[in-house]
């Protein structure tokens, strides 16, 4: 039987408010890392259900490989500039930081969280908050600009974002405050 559709049989099915099986297959990728490929391919399926769930264990498989995503760079940052599927969009703000990404690639990534900002869904709005702030963690240019954005969407956000927004604003501050080596006496 073919691995990938194990995988992506799954992820099928149930309330899409669930995430279903997602914890056996992120179990089954971290012992053979060689499946990772099913969940971009997942992430393309025709059904919701299982796109979401791909992207969620994607997502938390990423946090401790970042390195897995790196060979589907393209693929992420095209998926995430065409993604309509709001709970897509959320995993897809944070998985993208994640990438090394090019000067050109981050222009494209921050484009694609500023339109995921107007999103209809507070919580895309608020993953794409964290993403422009994990960006321009990396790119201290967007520091500025990101921070501006951060208190104009404090001002009219939902209380999540507000709350989220004071966060990210320390952050940023955090990284901008130069450390000074001691002193010797």
């Amino acid at each position: 039987m073919n691995t990938q559709l194990t995988i992506l049989d799954k992820l099928r099915g149930g309330d899409g408010r669930s995430i279903g099986r997602t914890s056996q297959v992120v179990a089954l990728i971290r012992r053979q890392p060689e499946l990772f490929p099913a969940l971009i391919d997942g992430m393309h399926h025709d059904d919701e259900v299982v796109r979401m769930r791909a992207a969620d264990a994607l997502e938390k498989l990423t946090v401790t490989n970042p390195e897995w995503i790196q060979p589907f760079r393209v693929q992420l940052i095209k998926l995430a500039a065409r993604a309509t599927q709001q709970e897509l969009r959320r995993h897809l703000a944070q998985v993208l930081p994640r990438l090394e990404l090019s000067r050109r690639d981050h222009v494209i990534v921050v484009a694609v969280f500023r339109r995921y900002l107007q999103d209809q869904s507070r919580i895309v709005m608020t993953f794409a908050m964290q993403g422009l702030t994990d960006l321009a963690m990396q790119e201290p240019r967007l520091r500025a600009p990101i921070r501006r954005r951060i208190l104009s969407l404090m001002r009219t956000g939902s209380p999540s974002m507000k709350s989220r927004g004071r966060k990210l604003l320390l952050q940023l501050h955090a990284s901008t405050v130069p450390c000074h080596a001691p002193v010797a006496r």
